[in-house]
């Protein structure tokens, strides 16, 4: 549309995997930097009924290092990336030990949204492990 301004947000697979190709290295600069300057990040976990909102680059940043301070060897085996426009989903296994010892293996997937080639959001959901008998 002529006069329109207007940005390419295709993601690709290549996007795709250097997303997690930066998760993976742990280097939270190189992360931070894969997202728009107002983004949010929904973690899988926390106090609010969507676990814990993290908005803008500064929290994301802070809630990184404070992750791999706690699970030194996280890293994301990816399965699957379903991409839809400006939306992609991506499927992956989460392993690591945490400082307290526990040993981390579940699957989960992420939902992102895109603006510019930037992620604007990211929406964490994982499974709940557990060793108990009870649905």
């Amino acid at each position: 549309m002529a006069g329109t301004d207007t940005v390419d947000t295709t993601v690709t697979l290549e996007l795709m995997r250097a997303i997690s190709a930066a998760f993976n290295s742990r280097d939270v600069e190189r992360i931070v930097a894969c997202f728009t300057d107002d983004a949010t990040f929904t973690l899988a976990r926390g106090p609010e009924p969507v676990g814990r909102t993290l908005a803008g680059k500064a929290a994301i940043r802070q809630a990184l290092v404070d992750r791999f301070k706690q699970i030194p060897d996280m890293r994301w085996e990816h399965k699957e990336y379903v991409l839809l426009g400006d939306r992609a989903v991506s499927v992956w296994t989460v392993k690591g030990t945490g400082a307290d010892g526990e040993a981390l293996d579940y699957q989960g997937c992420d939902l992102y949204q895109f603006r510019a080639g930037k992620i604007f959001k990211k929406d964490t959901y994982w499974k709940i492990v557990e060793r108990k008998d009870r649905l």
